[in-house]
């Protein structure tokens, strides 16, 4: 029987401590995970303009500070704005899904009569009320963590934006990998991140802004709150602004407002489909597209995971799997092909 040598029983129990210490720090700092992407997120974002004001003579301190707070201003107060409007309306919302499940059960009653089958019974309107309502509060969650993980994110995007040449050789001397993969990591995480954080927020924000438009217009109630329900809808493959125009259509239709149910219908399969088609390809293909099931499953990580946020950071964290994924095959499988 073939001893295993010493060395290989040392490399063996490193690697098992680095990777029991890896899990339990991974484990604490689930919470605050998100944190950490949005520092990831704004450095791919700012790094370029960081550049740029340094080059015309800025303190790296003074322009950090600066597209950070812009940052703020632009990205986190909006945010807050709509977790606040979610959390506050979550009762709302429930109150109008009810409305919306007795719309279905009443067109299920009319559909009975001519197929001769009880679809309405079928319909269990307090469950699913209630899984709207604990969906809900899950994506408007986690206040407390909310703030810590935005010290985390600022603290982390500071140094890395002053200290920026330290970090990659930080980095280079901590990944295991040759230089080649990390260069491959930078140029599709920065790609990953620019089409996640930028290209699938924008679209969705684009296709709300038309969605509101005509709510305004057939006097939809409540126009702003369907206007963030159609937003959060347009960033889910398969689901869309459907998530936002069915509902209205059916809450319309039980309030006896026929004609306004089937404009803001029409308007919703014609201008806002097609402005999803016109504005997706003019965008994503511009700032590289992400495959759907990529931004599908994101969704169902990243939201229990990260809450609101998880709409953009869950896509990120699956892109960022898939490309370890890759990483490992290009370093290790051409080896594991001569065992």
């Amino acid at each position: 029987m073939k001893k295993l040598s010493p060395a290989l029983v040392r490399q063996l129990f490193v690697l098992m401590l680095i990777i029991f210490l890896g899990i339990l720090i991974f484990k604490e700092i689930v919470p605050y995970l998100s944190g950490v992407l949005g520092a990831i997120t704004l450095y791919v974002i700012l790094r370029k303009w960081m550049t740029r004001l340094v080059e015309k003579g800025w303190r790296k301190s003074l322009a950090a500070g600066f597209l950070m707070l812009v940052s703020f201003v632009g990205i986190l107060i909006p945010v807050t704005l709509i977790i606040i409007m979610l959390s506050s309306k979550i009762g709302k919302a429930v109150t109008n899904s009810e409305k919306v499940l007795s719309a279905i059960q009443e067109q299920a009653n009319i559909l009975e009569e001519h197929i001769g089958y009880s679809v309405s019974r079928s319909i269990d309107s307090e469950s699913v009320t209630n899984w709207i309502s604990t969906n809900l509060q899950s994506l408007a969650g986690g206040t407390f963590n909310a703030f810590i993980a935005i010290g985390i994110m600022y603290f982390m995007l500071y140094y890395m934006l002053i200290e920026k040449e330290k970090m990659k050789e930080l980095l280079s001397s901590y990944i295991p990998l040759n230089e080649e993969n990390i260069k491959l990591i930078g140029e599709e995480s920065t790609t990953s991140v620019t089409s996640n954080a930028l290209g699938i927020p924008l679209v969705a924000l684009i296709q709300g802004i038309i969605a509101l438009i005509g709510y305004l217009i057939f006097g939809v109630p409540e126009p702003f709150f369907w206007f963030v329900i159609t937003v959060i809808g347009s960033m889910i493959p398969f689901i869309g602004t459907t998530l936002g125009i069915v509902p209205v259509t059916l809450l319309l239709l039980s309030q006896g407002n026929t004609f306004q149910a089937f404009a803001i219908l029409i308007y919703g399969l014609t201008i806002v489909g097609a402005s999803d088609n016109l504005v997706r390809l003019y965008i994503l293909e511009r700032l590289s597209s992400v495959h759907p099931l990529i931004t599908l499953f994101g969704v169902v990580v990243g939201v229990p995971l990260f809450g609101f946020i998880g709409l953009i950071f869950g896509p990120l964290l699956i892109s960022l799997f898939l490309l370890i994924l890759k990483i490992y095959k290009k370093e290790y499988g051409n080896e594991n092909d001569n065992l």
